[in-house]
């Protein structure tokens, strides 16, 4: 099971080394998604109500600033 996580891992990090702002760029992506759900969708929805992409698209955009900064 740690050997597949460790290939996993490391097939990421060559990956991402060579986008490194790939992952900000979908961050934002997400919390635009964000922005026009919440103008389009109505009030009670509840994509709308948890602000999902947002949480997701922060989340994501500082997990790459973090890797690629590290890479």
């Amino acid at each position: 099971m740690t050997q597949w996580l460790s290939k996993l891992l490391d097939r990421a990090s060559e990956y991402f080394a060579h986008r490194k702002g790939l992952l900000p760029l979908v961050g934002i992506l997400l919390v635009f998604i964000n922005l026009v759900l919440a103008i389009f969708l109505p009030a009670g929805s509840m994509l709308v109500t948890s602000n999902l992409f947002l949480h997701l698209g922060i989340i994501v955009a500082l997990f790459g600033l973090m890797l690629s900064w590290a890479l």
